[in-house]
């Protein structure tokens, strides 16, 4: 019985190694390097668009350490495909609660970069957030609560805070209230229906606000298999043509994970410093162009 505490207790050090810095503040990403270079911090381009929006849309990414590892490539795919303005947030360990205005010091997140602080001063038409759901109580906001200790409170809590924040960002849009992007979380090996139920909160609160979902998840999942833990997946037809994003091209696969990393996309080594993922992942890309596809289609229907 102890053995999957012990294991999701690994994954939390690891999860905090990964997290954003909290000392940090909103990135904007850098624009692509000239000349394709193949440098291992630099990523290789996706296809183009079919047809690029009239209008660019201005794009907030706030989340977790998946939004860490994340912001980067989603920055370069934003803006190549849209010609977006984009801006990113991420923070360590964190959960929605922690951008939540009014939590004072109990939180990850600095009064400064809180979701309703940054829409104010940034008026974005987007606000993507990706939260894995943080479930073993590494940020103070959540008051103790974890799905280990108690499911039904967790659920509880955890839907309330998408509630309220959710209030919080159209209270700082005012007229121009942004749309909320919730990234569905791909599969979790140690509590698979934690994630299906987070998955379905997100749902739920786009539905009830008029907000949108990107099923980014879905990208490093089986097919017919959603809720799957798998290290591979077979190469996609992208990552066959561009050999860095097909890690073992003779076995028709590619890695999702590192070995000892069940819940980051990142293929090299966490550290004590979180930064964005500085080799390609095609994980990682899989996510963006999901989130970036699904803002795209927001945009050109409008």
């Amino acid at each position: 019985m102890r053995k999957p505490w012990l294991l999701g207790m690994l994954l939390a050090g690891v999860l905090l190694a990964a997290c954003g810095d909290p000392a940090s503040g909103p990135q904007t990403a850098p624009p692509f390097p000239a000349g394709g270079s193949a440098a291992p911090t630099t990523h290789q381009r996706a296809p183009a668009s079919p047809r690029a929006p009239d209008r660019r849309p201005t794009v907030l990414y706030l989340g977790d350490s998946l939004a860490m590892e994340n912001q980067n490539v989603l920055g370069q795919e934003l803006r190549r495909d849209l010609r977006a303005r984009y801006t990113s947030a991420p923070y360590s360990g964190t959960t929605p609660c922690d951008y939540l205005e009014g939590t004072g010091a109990k939180s990850l997140v600095p009064d400064r970069d809180k979701a309703a602080a940054l829409v104010r001063s940034l008026h974005p038409d987007y606000v993507v957030l990706q939260f894995w759901g943080n479930a073993w109580g590494f940020t103070w906001c959540m008051d103790g609560i974890t799905h280990d200790g108690s499911r039904r409170t967790y659920f509880e809590r955890y839907a309330a805070d998408l509630e309220r924040l959710t209030g919080q960002i159209a209270s700082a849009g005012g007229a121009h209230r942004p749309r909320i992007v919730w990234v569905l979380q791909g599969p979790d090996p140690i509590t698979p229906e934690r994630v299906r139920r987070v998955n379905e909160f997100y749902k739920e609160r786009a539905a009830a606000s008029g907000d949108l979902v990107a099923d980014a998840g879905g990208t490093v999942a089986p097919a017919g298999a959603r809720y799957t833990w798998v290290r591979y997946l077979p190469c996609t037809a992208y990552e066959h043509d561009h050999a860095a994003y097909c890690t073992q091209p003779d076995r028709d696969r590619t890695a999702l994970h590192l070995d000892d990393d069940y819940l980051h996309f990142c293929l090299a080594p966490t550290t004590s410093t979180p930064k964005p993922c500085p080799v390609r992942s095609p994980g990682i890309l899989r996510i963006a162009r999901e989130i970036t596809r699904v803002v795209g289609e927001s945009v050109r229907s409008r």
